[in-house]
């Protein structure tokens, strides 16, 4: 006797649209008879799914193909304007938001300042945060002439532990910007002018930039990886499944030192107190370095980046740049390293690979991957360091058998991966809109959780 498996055709209907619109969106344009093998199903099944999808304007042809001893094939494609994604990252220093199409090609973008300097708290004050949104995405809309009825979702990458509630859908538990579940999701849901249909997708920061790597970046390959958010604070998502989302995890409040520094996020000890650029910042400045004054925290890096190796903006040390006619000695360009600035990041480099020896040991990773703001200025000169301290604080074998590299999508890599959380779920459903009111699903480990403590 079989077992029901409770699918209609319906099901497997959305399941055969789903195989053909991701396989067309990987490794696309394809002929039919491509499809077949690359998504298991027959012939007569692609021929149906491609059919649907066409008349749904999802797919288009594009071009033909020779083939052995028969007439041309024609190959078909996703047809890039038949969807659209704005992607959100809500960073240190600013909120970024782009529009895209539905091959991820960007079509508009804007940016807004967060303040440079003053309490965290003020700088992500969430009224200002949802003001910069509402402006921003009808920005965006507006420079790429896309109706709002056009939009798959909004996916947003938002700093801290995101929870979601049948009432306000996505609540953000920020410690270290001192959001305390803020109800994000409703509160832009009354802000922004989108309509009710368009679904929000809001995750940790760190979660959609492993998104975007796995998919797209350095982590493509690979069966699984830990993609590492470095900027002001430091933050992680292990991911295990190469087409899968990751799992954001709060690396940077890994006690890496009892009754050490104390922490943005209250505590003492935590990583993110040694190895964050706003403690790195903070730590040169206590052993004597002087960071511009008035900057904001990228380009108060530069300059001590500039300090610790100024050999890489082009003089060595010794050189004397001050024998130029019309030179100014008094100003001219530090040759020697700063001793500070190199001690600090020396330090700084020997916290962070020991928390990378704690990310092998716990998660045995084919690949690390670094981004972020951050981490992408120390680039891979500061990482042979870290990499170092890495394998000599972690199992020898786990480290032996993992990679250590910087990322390949550069800054934007957060909100590139924060659109395609809606993109993930529009392949998901087969390629068809919502017909009324998204609704935000607790994740699966939340719902055992809740159902644990209920009984």
């Amino acid at each position: 006797m079989h077992a029901r498996t409770g699918r209609t055709v319906r099901d497997l209907r959305r399941e055969n649209r789903t195989a053909v619109l991701r396989r067309l969106y990987f490794d696309g344009p394809m002929s039919r008879l491509m499809l077949g093998p690359a998504t298991g199903l027959s012939s007569g099944s692609v021929s149906n799914v491609v059919a649907e999808l066409v008349a749904d304007g999802l797919v288009e042809e594009a071009g033909s193909v020779d083939s052995a001893g028969g007439r041309p094939r024609t190959l078909v494609r996703i047809t890039p304007a038949s969807g659209f994604m704005i992607g959100v990252d809500i960073g240190e220093t600013r909120v970024r938001i782009e529009l895209f199409d539905l091959t991820l090609t960007e079509l508009a973008r804007t940016e807004r300042p967060l303040a440079p300097s003053g309490p965290r708290t003020a700088r992500y004050d969430v009224d200002l945060v949802v003001d910069h949104l509402r402006e921003g995405i009808a920005e965006v809309l507006r420079l790429a002439e896309v109706p709002a009825d056009r939009l798959i979702g909004v996916g947003v990458g938002v700093p801290g532990i995101v929870a979601r509630t049948p009432e306000d859908g996505a609540v953000v538990h920020g410690q270290t910007v001192g959001w305390d579940a803020v109800p994000f999701e409703r509160l832009l849901r009354a802000a922004v002018d989108l309509p009710e249909t368009v679904p929000y997708w809001i995750d940790n920061g760190a979660k959609t930039l492993g998104q975007a790597e796995m998919w797209f970046g350095a982590g493509r390959g690979a069966r699984s990886a830990v993609v590492v958010l470095f900027g002001s604070g430091v933050g992680a998502c292990v991911v295990t499944d190469p087409m899968g989302p990751g799992r954001a995890i709060e690396w940077g409040h890994l006690t890496v030192r009892v009754r050490g520094r104390r922490c943005r996020c209250g505590a003492q000890g935590c990583l993110e107190a040694y190895a964050g650029a706003e403690a790195l910042l903070e730590r040169w400045r206590e052993a004597g370095g002087v960071p511009p004054a008035g900057a904001d925290e990228e380009t108060a890096l530069t300059a001590m980046l500039a300090a610790a190796y100024p050999a890489e903006l082009g003089t060595e040390p010794g050189t004397d740049p001050g024998t130029e006619p019309g030179a100014d000695p008094g100003t001219a360009p530090r040759t020697e390293p700063d001793a500070t600035a190199l001690a600090v990041l020396a330090e700084t480099a020997e916290y962070l690979g020991a928390g990378f020896a704690d990310l092998i040991n716990l998660f045995q990773p084919e690949r690390i991957l670094v981004g972020g703001w951050a981490g992408l200025q120390l680039g891979t000169r500061f990482l042979e360091t870290v990499s170092g301290y890495a394998k000599q604080y972690a199992l020898s074998y786990p480290a032996s058998r993992t990679g250590i590299g910087l990322g390949t999508l550069g800054p934007e890599a957060v909100t590139v991966g924060a659109a395609l959380l809606p993109l993930v779920d529009f392949f998901a459903q087969g390629g068809r809109r919502p017909e009324s009111k998204p609704t935000t699903p607790a994740p699966a480990w939340q719902s055992a959780l809740q159902d644990r403590v209920s009984t």
